[in-house]
């Protein structure tokens, strides 16, 4: 397994600005579907909820899936779709098989998108930081426009 690098975020591929702003076009794209949360400064009354959804829980689940699972996997097949492995397909399906749990099937379905984006720049960088960073961005807009406390 390669080890859990952190560091090497490579900010100057463009594939990552993409990537970054993917994340607000997502966002924009949700509104007219669901609603926006009533309370847009909620993160100052809860910001354990947002601590937990933009930190802890990017840090944790990215170690978890990309530093463990997809390191796993692709030490196993190294099998590509250009510019998608198997690793990362399979470890994004588990990840949103994983979001079951605590989301409606459907929202947690979707997940596997975003994964494949996070997957994806695991092992362009070789790091998971540029994941983690993906993660919380991505977590930052759909929780506190869409989710709140």
């Amino acid at each position: 397994m390669r080890h859990l690098r952190f560091a090497g975020v490579r900010w100057r591929d463009r594939q990552l600005w993409l990537a970054l702003a993917l994340g607000p076009l997502a966002w924009a794209a949700l509104v007219p579907v669901l609603p926006l949360t009533e309370q847009p400064l909620w993160p100052f009354a809860a910001p354990l909820t947002l601590l937990l959804a933009v930190v802890i829980y990017p840090v944790l689940e990215e170690i978890v899936f990309r530093g463990v699972i997809q390191d796993w996997l692709a030490e196993r097949f190294s099998r590509k779709w250009w510019p998608l492995s198997l690793a990362n397909i399979v470890t994004s399906a588990l990840f949103a098989v994983f979001h079951l749990w605590s989301q409606p099937p459907l929202w947690a379905l979707l997940v596997f998108f975003p994964s494949l984006v996070f997957g994806y720049f695991r092992e362009r960088h070789d790091t998971l930081g540029t994941p983690i960073l993906l993660h919380a961005l991505y977590n930052l807009g759909l929780v506190w426009l869409f989710v709140g406390p």
